[in-house]
């Protein structure tokens, strides 16, 4: 199982060219950046947060942090906080917690990407496992998911 399923059957039936790269179990995206000499700023973090009580998506890069105050007023909430992981392990069920690809929107979540990510040609980001990264076309990313984006981040 190098990616989870929902992903792997979205990418090909949509005819996605993409790479998996398998790495050593790694839970931070600076562990993962190290396994697999990939760049923080070039591989993607997914954050769940909640904004009224809805969840949403956030894709950033992971050398990056989510500015809460930017995103708030992107979303036009009132309220928004990081999620708790419990609030929503369940909701990615085909993949380990805190391992969930940047596709909330297999998974009826919808998804922010901060407008960083678009000044690279191809993104990295987890597979929905703890132990590999999938490479492929921003492009191609953006025409599946249909993200909202934001400059929603400052640096670390």
């Amino acid at each position: 199982m190098p990616i989870c399923e929902k992903l792997k059957k979205f990418l090909d039936d949509n005819r996605i060219r993409y790479i998996v790269i398998a790495h050593s179990r790694a839970y931070t995206a600076q562990e993962i950046a190290a396994s697999t000499h990939i760049k923080g700023k070039n591989l993607v973090k997914c954050v769940i947060v909640t904004a009224d009580k809805k969840h949403y998506m956030v894709a950033t890069n992971a050398n990056q942090k989510i500015n809460l105050d930017k995103l708030k007023m992107e979303l036009q909430v009132k309220d928004v906080r990081l999620a708790r992981e419990e609030e929503f392990k369940g909701m990615f069920e085909d993949c380990e917690v805190g391992a969930m690809p940047p596709f909330g929107t297999l998974y009826n979540i919808p998804v922010v990407i901060d407008t960083a990510l678009s000044a690279d040609k191809e993104i990295a980001f987890n597979g929905g496992y703890h132990t590999s990264v999938v490479k492929m076309a921003f492009a191609d990313f953006v025409q599946l998911v249909n993200p909202r984006q934001a400059a929603i981040t400052e640096p670390m």
